[in-house]
């Protein structure tokens, strides 16, 4: 390649689009041939050429100028680019391609999808914490227990992270009911534990009181050990 081919390689520079354009242009409902004609579009307006005619696309495409004009109308009409007019510093009025419409589409496609990988990952959550149970349980949950803990995500708010440590606890300390995770879940936000290290900090004082007490029942004489009430979460 010689000096003049390089530096002329050189002049044609780059474009600057958005890397999410290029991961979501399918679901915003363009085509190939649509996206590539905007990125042609982006790089005349970044050269000077702020209104590239059909003849002046398609020279660069493997389609028509009829066809060129035919897309450009369609990506116009589906809100994707504009045309506005502009006036020179003396007056003169020129038309021009006004691409803010595809970056406001962009934006609310990317928020969207964020959206919904967060609504994915929430159902495989909850997903996951059905099968949790039920594997702890050793059987299928009963539809009571199912609204049970659909109640707990959606009503008591419970983080389905949080229901899954009540679960673990209810299982070391042998109590495995769905009464006694609600009360396990009742005593962790009345006292605002709300991530997996407080609720498992929370446990283990617990059980260590829990210990203590059993102790001090056994070092009591018999006549009075009746009296002491098994200090466990329902008692709480």
């Amino acid at each position: 390649m010689s000096k003049n081919s390089l530096l002329k390689w050189l002049q044609e520079g780059n474009i600057s689009i958005p890397g999410v354009l290029l991961s979501q242009y399918k679901e915003m409902n363009l085509n190939e041939h649509e996206l590539v004609l905007i990125l042609h579009v982006i790089s005349y307006i970044e050269h000077g050429n702020e209104f590239p005619t059909p003849v002046e696309l398609s020279s660069r495409m493997t389609i028509s100028v009829a066809e060129c004009t035919d897309m450009l109308r369609k990506l116009i009409q589906k809100g994707f680019i504009e045309i506005k007019d502009n006036y020179s510093a003396d007056g003169i009025r020129y038309e021009r391609y006004h691409l803010d419409p595809l970056w406001e589409k962009l934006i609310d496609q990317f928020l969207l999808s964020g959206k919904k990988e967060e609504a994915l990952k929430i159902q495989q959550e909850e997903t996951d914490l059905y099968t949790c149970f039920e594997r702890e349980f050793g059987r299928p949950l009963s539809p009571f227990e199912c609204e049970t803990l659909a109640l707990w995500m959606d009503d008591d708010h419970h983080d389905p992270h949080i229901i899954k440590a009540a679960l673990r606890e209810s299982v070391l300390s042998g109590k495995l009911n769905f009464r006694y995770i609600d009360r396990i879940l009742f005593e962790w936000k009345k006292n605002g534990i709300k991530t997996i290290e407080q609720a498992k900090s929370y446990g283990k004082k617990f059980r260590q009181n829990q210990a203590q007490q059993r102790a001090k029942r056994e070092d009591m004489p018999s006549q009075t050990t009746k009296s002491v009430p098994f200090y466990n979460w329902l008692e709480q």
